[in-house]
């Protein structure tokens, strides 16, 4: 009990199949793919600006002024956007 199996697996890929359709699976799969590179990208992203804030805790100054964007899968023009983010307040 608890482990699956080949079957188990056959099963749950007929049921995919079955419930979304032959033709609406490539762009699900294409989709999670897109959101999957987007999650990947932010959190580098935040691992990045993190990494620069420096050591004693304290923030950069915001040097740049330009919105940040939200970067599109490539071959994607429409999905790309410009983000506001919020502003940063000092603590202390």
């Amino acid at each position: 009990m608890g482990q699956i199996g080949p079957w188990q697996i056959l099963l749950v890929g007929l049921l995919v199949l079955l419930i979304f359709g032959a033709k609406r699976l490539p762009d699900t799969a294409r989709s999670l793919g897109k959101s999957m590179r987007i999650l990947k990208s932010e959190t580098a992203a935040m691992k990045k600006e993190g990494d620069s804030s420096g050591k004693d805790g304290q923030t950069p100054p915001d040097t740049t002024t330009s919105q940040r964007t939200i970067q599109a899968a490539p071959g994607d023009t429409e999905t790309s956007r410009p983000v506001d983010e919020p502003k940063r307040t000092s603590q202390g």
